[in-house]
């Protein structure tokens, strides 16, 4: 027995601190079953006596006690509960109440049995004195050192309760402070049904509103709770006030979205927001099991009495019971953000702006949930002005009538974007092209691949579909096939192909990403994550309407051997380059090189 003791107190618990949050549990149960009991058993009237835990601490003497004014012990109960390892006097008391048919909302937490031990973490010799409840009970006096005896007492008791009492050890004296109890109290014991007064001060003010029906809370508790679970200083956006009753799963839990990102986006990105709770007493911060990587932003507390705890009841146990609560909040959660995102779009536009994101991360993730996901985004887009934005379903609403795509561009910003000489067909003709910015859109959108039965493509990949009537191929001229050579064959090495541009309608040049090739902004992303990478080859696409494609041509027929028309090709491609922020070191160096050449050929022949 005093090695399982041992183990007990050295390896079964991961923080001496938990040593607080288990005599308070018991504390609660204590009078828990005292209220029971009043309300249930006529022998059991009690005293007047205010049900509450009080606990002295006190530095100078490195001491600690712990009373309530419960349903005490009997010796019997004494002997059996302190004196045997593993026995819950808890789990007795629940298998009556339900042998009379009650106890399943009794709010008691002891399980296992082993809660009380770990006070030998942070003390050599602990005493209990305790009455029962009981008309004419007696009182007794446990001791033990935590190992393999103890002793009892019989000694004078006026209340019915409980008191535990020690001295610390030296490697413990932390906890004698009282500051230092008052935050272990907030952390683990906050919501516990009763006051817990520490050196006369009551430390649990907020009550555990999840309790509450959503019609019995007011917008300032809501805020208050918001705050203090959070240490956030701003009210929360909106919260979810749940309370499931199932077959498999019963829980209650109020979730909140916050307002803002903090500005540690890294820090925030670790963190899982909801705290876990068993009968209101906590068992895990930022509980990962709760919720997908993607939701991490909802902040909150879930609470079940049905929890499956390991016997320390720091963990959950992996299993079913927390698949099944992680669909449930998932999928309310997801509901709530498509009800503001419909009813409250400017509300949901502000949730978006600051957690856009994180949501959009779960397309690739959860495909349980990926319509649902995929419904919730939102783009800027060439239709609308600047920071407002679309989703596809409206996209597809209005989009013109044969057009069987949906269009996107993806770059650093929507005034680089709009620049873009691969917009001019589609601004022309006032098609919609959705606007990616973020860089986890180029991720997310083009895997996605269709939605409302239109397909998803980039504007910047050859095989886009334009209007049937602009598919007329007009018959090629043959100088403008020589001039399309002429290209070809400066730029054999540098690029895919050289075609006549059907989308191009003030610009000369452009280049475009071939039918299975990444576009720009995806290869540019590859290279960050791989300095090695080797982006493909282009088609370059050449306005043959284009003024200065029709002096070349001029020039062409002139005298097709002029070396001038190289240098004109060349500018043409590593203006474009340009463009797409490609052109770079030695290339960069030549091109204004080549383009000084240009000029001043053009000022020495006016």
């Amino acid at each position: 027995m005093k090695q399982i003791l041992k183990i007990i107190i050295h390896s079964l618990y991961t923080h001496p601190e938990i040593f607080l949050r288990e005599l308070i549990s018991n504390a609660q149960d204590a009078l828990n079953k005292a209220r029971i009991e009043q309300l249930t058993n006529k022998n059991f009237s009690g005293t007047e006596t205010s049900f509450e835990i009080k606990i002295q601490v006190d530095s100078k003497t490195n001491t600690f006690s712990i009373e309530d004014t419960g349903i005490g012990m009997k010796e019997e109960e004494l002997i059996n509960n302190f004196g045997t390892i593993a026995r819950s006097g808890t789990l007795e008391f629940l298998e009556e109440l339900k042998k009379k048919g009650s106890g399943s909302e009794a709010g008691l937490i002891g399980q296992f049995g082993v809660g009380f031990y770990s006070v030998f973490m942070v003390a050599d010799e602990v005493v209990v004195e305790t009455k029962h409840i009981s008309p004419n009970a007696k009182a007794y006096r446990w001791k033990s050192m935590g190992e393999s005896d103890f002793t009892i007492e019989e000694i004078e008791k006026s209340a019915h309760g409980t008191k535990i009492y020690f001295t610390f050890k030296e490697n413990a004296k932390e906890f004698s402070e009282e500051y230092r109890l008052e935050n272990i109290i907030e952390k683990y014991s906050n919501f516990a049904d009763f006051p817990i007064l520490l050196n006369n001060k009551q430390i649990n003010k907020i009550g555990a509103l999840w309790r509450k029906k959503s019609s019995e809370t007011s917008d300032s508790e809501l805020n208050e709770f918001y705050k203090f679970i959070t240490n956030d200083t701003e009210d929360p956006l909106g919260h979810i006030h749940l309370s499931v009753e199932g077959a498999v799963v019963n829980f209650k839990a109020l979730l909140f979205i916050p307002k803002e990102a903090p500005w540690d986006m890294t820090k925030w990105f670790n963190e899982k927001g909801v705290h876990l709770y068993s009968n209101k007493i906590l068992i895990q911060r930022e509980c990962k099991a709760l919720l997908p990587d993607y939701l991490r932003f909802t902040r909150g507390v879930l609470d079940t009495i049905d929890l499956p705890l390991n016997v320390s009841r720091e963990f959950t146990q992996d299993g079913p019971f927390m698949i099944k609560i992680k669909n449930i909040l998932t999928d309310k959660i997801l509901k709530f953000l498509d009800d503001w995102a419909a009813k409250e779009p400017d509300k949901y536009k502000i949730f978006y702006s600051n957690f856009g994101p994180l949501l959009k991360s779960g397309i690739n993730s959860d495909y349980t949930n990926r319509d649902k996901l995929i419904e919730l985004l939102r783009f800027e887009s060439s239709l609308k002005g600047k920071g407002e934005l679309v989703s596809l379903k409206e996209y597809s609403m209005r989009a013109k009538s044969g057009q069987n795509e949906i269009y996107y561009i993806a770059g650093d910003s929507r005034e680089a974007l709009e620049k873009r000489p691969n917009m001019e067909y589609f601004r022309k003709n006032d098609i919609e092209v959705l606007y990616l910015s973020d860089p986890i859109d180029m991720f997310i959108l083009p895997g996605i691949s269709e939605y409302d039965k239109k397909i998803i493509k980039s504007i910047e990949k050859e095989d886009i579909s334009l209007k049937p009537e602009e598919k007329i191929e007009k018959p090629e001229s043959a100088i403008n096939k020589s001039l399309l050579a002429l290209f070809k064959e400066v730029l054999t090495d540098r690029v895919m192909d050289v075609v006549e541009s059907k989308r191009l309608v003030d610009s000369a040049v452009t280049l475009v990403a071939g039918k299975d090739s990444m576009d720009r902004e995806m290869e540019k992303m590859m290279k960050m994550m791989n300095k090695d990478y080797r982006s493909s080859k282009k088609i370059l696409e050449v306005n043959m309407e284009h003024p200065v494609i029709k002096g070349m041509s001029q020039k062409y027929i002139a005298n097709s051997s002029d070396p001038l028309l190289k240098k004109y090709v060349l500018n043409l491609y590593e203006g474009a380059l340009f463009v797409d922020g490609e052109l770079k070191g030695d290339m960069a160096a030549d091109y204004v090189r080549r383009v000084n050449e240009i000029m001043e050929q053009a000022i020495s022949s006016k």
